[in-house]
């Protein structure tokens, strides 16, 4: 498995997106991926109430620890590498959370555009 070149939305190098709790599709605290990385774990964002209980409700619960997959839950305020498609279906039912788009993942804008993205930057 080889992870493809860690650049971000901006053609830079991709920043950390947080390492407590450790995200990414590789655990490495960066929004990586590669091409096993089917959800592509791509977009960083800040997690919010709202968009935690949207993403239950829609059938991926963020909040509930799994200690199987050395999964804490995620709470209000953590930063996580989120898939992007996810992402989108948030943005499209009104629930999307905020980016941190230098920590976003170029392979995001194959499934979002740049311009809905920096609606909802972070810095």
């Amino acid at each position: 498995m080889e992870i493809y070149p860690s650049i971000n939305v901006f053609g830079k190098k991709l920043k950390s997106c947080c390492d407590n709790p450790k995200t990414g599709f590789f655990r490495n605290g960066l929004c990586d991926t590669c091409s096993d990385d089917f959800g592509v774990h791509t977009v960083c964002i800040l997690a919010t109430e709202e968009f935690l209980i949207f993403s239950k409700l829609a059938g991926n619960d963020l909040s509930t620890p799994q200690p199987e997959f050395d999964f804490p839950g995620l709470k209000p305020g953590d930063r996580w590498c989120l898939c992007a498609a996810r992402w989108n279906e948030a943005y499209e039912g009104g629930m999307a959370p905020p980016v941190f788009l230098e920590s976003t993942h170029e392979g995001t804008l194959k499934l979002v555009e740049i311009n809905v993205l920096k609606q909802f930057v972070l810095n």
